[in-house]
C-alpha cells in the first residue's frame, strides 16, 4: 500500500510518567473482538493492544514536536497520521462497532 493510498489514523500522544517513553494511542482502531482496547505502538515492543482510558490517566500528553521522531518511525512503516488530543465518544463507539463487524 503506497502512502497516499493508506487510510488516515487518528492518533494520540502519550508520555509514561516512569520511563518518560513516549508511545501512540489508536483510538479508533481496535485490538480485541469486543472494542476494549486500541491498538497502541511504541518504539520498543511495537504494536499492542491498550486501554485507552488507564493509559490517558497514567501518562502526560505530549507535543507533535515532541513526538516527531515517533512519527516519522510511524510514517516509515505505512501510518499517515492525524494528532488529535483526545478521543471523543464517537471515537469510542467507532472502534467498538469496528470490533463487532470483524467477529
Amino acid at each position: 500500500m503506497s502512502l497516499t493510498s493508506a487510510p488516515i489514523t487518528q492518533v494520540v500522544f502519550r508520555r509514561w510518567r516512569d520511563t518518560k517513553d513516549i508511545f501512540a494511542l489508536f483510538p479508533e482502531s481496535p485490538s480485541d473482538y469486543e472494542g476494549y482496547y486500541c491498538d497502541s505502538y511504541q518504539t520498543i515492543g511495537g504494536h499492542g493492544g491498550a486501554d485507552y482510558s488507564r493509559c490517558i490517566h497514567a501518562t502526560d500528553p505530549v507535543t507533535v514536536v515532541e513526538a516527531a521522531d515517533l512519527i516519522r518511525e510511524l510514517e516509515r512503516i505505512g501510518y499517515r497520521l492525524k494528532p488529535i488530543k483526545r478521543a471523543s465518544w464517537r471515537i469510542h463507539e467507532a472502534r467498538r462497532n469496528t470490533a463487532k463487524s470483524l467477529k
